[in-house]
């Protein structure tokens, strides 16, 4: 076994870590681990500013999170790693928002007439361009 490098901590010796996408499933903000995964790997998640690109990335106490999930855009802090996805009151204890806002749409909707449940192919196309851009 080779011994780390000078200046490197272990885990154990340092704070407390976790993954992100247990973490992001743990605190609720997704229903599932794997839909945490392909939230952070479809490149809706930031860890202090830099694109996360695999959920295996370590976060912990300390950190800043900017998620983009249901078309909302949350900036929250750390404070906790947590032990298991417990009831809400305690997975809202692992973090501290600090900024939430719905993400901006400066096209209008789309208007429909009455009675015309479907939308034409233009209006599919446009619909999917909104959804885009809510998420960048």
């Amino acid at each position: 076994m080779t011994a780390a490098p000078a200046g490197a901590s272990s885990p154990a010796e340092g704070r407390e870590r976790i993954r992100l996408d247990k973490w992001l499933w743990q605190a609720r903000f997704v229903k599932s681990r794997s839909l945490a995964a392909g939230l952070v790997e479809g490149g809706h998640v930031r860890v202090n500013g830099e694109r996360a690109q695999k959920g295996a990335r370590a976060v912990g106490p300390g950190d800043v999170l900017t998620v983009a999930v249901a078309e909302r855009i949350r900036v929250v802090r750390i404070l906790a790693c947590g032990t298991r996805r417990g009831p809400a009151p305690e997975a809202q204890s692992l973090y501290e928002e600090i900024e939430a806002r719905a993400a901006e749409n400066s096209d209008p909707p789309i208007e429909r007439l009455e009675g015309n449940s479907r939308p034409t192919k233009r209006d599919r196309r446009k619909l999917d361009l909104d959804r885009r851009r809510a998420l960048e």
